[in-house]
């Protein structure tokens, strides 16, 4: 039975106020009126670049409740986030409730947007100017809106579809949909978006949304809507749909796995990226939002802000592709570093890894200095070393997403960009998708295709079936998506949380001996519980209180 709701009359603000500036602003928004807005082409562009805030972005903003790019990583399995910045001990300690979310809550600053784009596509037809500009923008804001519900019924399962804007005289009670009317809703936008937006974007338009950004967004949401946590009767016309879906992305033939080096994929802007959030600002360390100042070690003046547990390194396999629990394997865990899956060398900053320039480590640290992180007890990245409150807990820092060839401390960071979609996850979701429609051998084509980019040379058995391809399926999403925002969702669709997330977050201990050798001892950095009803957020409690919506199951107001 649907939910009655009263929808909250706080969204009205926003007819009147402009969000926050954005990357693409060009114009604020305050200094015309409403009906100049929609009288000038310009102006309608300057209001949809606005509603880009929906898209996440690779700052790292406190209390932003739009961007939780880095806190999805340290609320599962992957990493530990020191500082608490996004308050995810709140979830990690099973303590989540409807008034204690802090900026997990992403209800009423998502439906906001949701009502600026309703604006938007209540009056962008009869705006005068270029036809085919204004198809391009009304396509851009149909991305915008069904990326904003995607990221809704995610956290929060079925919710109120609205699709007018209101005004003061609207009659604001709503019924909340199903998931399922949800994800069709979505589905269909992104088809209406993608007949409007063109293939690819020019560069004067690079990181506004594309066709191949709608139909990627697309093959998410279906491989979703197929998964165990919402496809309960494991019906295969909803597999088809999601294998459907990432195929018509495979076949535009516009994309590639990119093959220079694979840290660059997420530095640099290449031929695998489908979607990105771009960034023109300019950060200085100072300004706490730099990537690089974030996530490196504390002996490089880093923060370890989000720091990978041992739990994500042991996700590794070894250079030939096996995991390292296979006996065969020759994997020790006293010397864990050795003969490692190579995307590991790209992705974590471990015991002795080099990083950064020379040159900037012997400025730090004097002439005769290494630029090898220094995890081991007394090392400079340890609790005993340069900034030892900024010290990793779990002795990894995250090699991925940083520029690691200039001094960070000095110089200014630009065009950091957050990947939306990718060809590498449209390939993940195909074999999956195709694993689950039975197709075994073109499953295991996709994942190999992802694992020889990565530099694995060992083809996987033809004979890998079942249980056992179903977790290397798994497997190297947990590898290939690390610290993509991916993986929060992922143990929830598969309905696998409750054993992911019920294990402790492991870190390592590291000690050298007096003949220079090290130890390594593997211990727990925080006790995690996740109970049945985490599987959804639930609805803030403020909301409740407004108005009177019905709480998600196991939650009480």
């Amino acid at each position: 039975m649907k939910n009655k709701i009263l929808i909250c009359c706080y969204i009205l603000c926003v007819i009147m106020t402009s969000c926050k500036k954005d990357v693409l602003d060009k114009t604020p928004l305050d200094s015309y009126t409403d009906q100049s807005v929609w009288n000038d082409l310009s102006l309608a562009e300057a209001f949809t670049n606005n509603l880009y805030n929906v898209l996440p972005n690779a700052e790292h903003n406190w209390d932003n409740t739009t961007n939780r790019t880095w806190a999805l990583s340290s609320a599962c399995d992957e990493a530990f986030n020191k500082f608490d910045d996004y308050n995810a001990s709140v979830m990690n300690s099973g303590s989540l409730t409807p008034d204690n979310l802090g900026v997990f809550d992403i209800w009423g600053s998502t439906y906001s947007m949701i009502q600026n784009c309703n604006i938007f596509l209540s009056k962008i037809d009869n705006v005068p100017g270029d036809a085919a500009r204004r198809d391009r923008l009304k396509g851009e804001v149909t991305y915008l809106r069904a990326y904003a519900y995607f990221k809704l019924i995610k956290d929060y399962g079925g919710v109120p579809l609205i699709i007018k804007p209101f005004d003061l005289n609207s009659n604001f009670e709503r019924s909340r949909n199903t998931y399922e009317e949800c994800s069709s809703f979505i589905s269909d936008e992104l088809d209406k978006a993608a007949g409007l937006l063109p293939l690819q974007q020019s560069s004067a338009n690079l990181g506004r949304a594309t066709k191949a950004a709608a139909l990627a967004l697309k093959s998410t949401l279906l491989l979703y809507a197929a998964s165990p946590q919402w496809n309960t009767t494991n019906d295969m016309a909803k597999w088809k749909k999601a294998s459907d879906a990432a195929k018509a992305v495979i076949d535009l033939n516009a994309f590639k796995l990119f093959t220079g080096n694979y840290a660059d994929l997420f530095t640099t802007l290449n031929s695998e990226l489908i979607m990105v959030r771009l960034t023109n600002k300019q950060y200085m360390w100072s300004a706490f939002q730099g990537v690089e100042m974030f996530l490196s070690p504390s002996g490089f003046h880093g923060w370890a802000s989000f720091a990978p547990s041992q739990n994500l390194v042991d996700a590794y396999g070894t250079a030939d592709g096996k995991d390292i629990t296979d006996p065969t394997s020759g994997y020790d865990p006293q010397h864990p570093y050795v003969n490692r899956d190579p995307r590991f060398y790209q992705d974590i900053v471990y015991d002795g890894r080099p990083y950064g320039q020379p040159a900037f480590c012997q400025d730090r640290y004097g002439v005769g200095s290494t630029n090898a992180a220094e995890f081991y007890e007394g090392g400079l990245d340890s609790p005993q070393g340069w900034d030892k409150w900024n010290n990793s807990v779990t002795r990894y820092t995250f090699r991925k997403y940083c520029d690691t060839t200039y001094n960070f401390n000095e110089e200014t960071q630009t065009n950091k960009f957050w990947i939306v979609s990718r060809l590498g996850e449209i390939y993940l979701n195909y074999a999956e998708a195709q694993f689950r429609l039975g197709n075994n051998g073109v499953a295991i084509q996709y994942l190999d295709l992802i694992r020889q980019r990565a530099g694995i040379k060992n083809l996987l058995p033809n004979s890998l079936t079942g249980t056992a391809l179903e977790n290397k399926i798994r497997n190297e999403r947990q590898v290939e998506l690390s610290l993509e925002g991916h993986r929060y969702y992922d143990v929830r669709r598969w309905k696998i949380a409750d054993v992911t997330e019920n294990k402790p977050l492991m870190g390592v201990i590291i000690t050298k001996k007096a003949d220079g050798s090290k130890s390594y001892n593997y211990s727990q950095v925080q006790t995690r519980v996740f109970k049945p009803q985490h599987y959804l957020l639930p609805i803030p409690k403020s909301e409740i209180n407004r108005t009177k919506l019905v709480q998600n199951p196991g939650y009480s107001n």
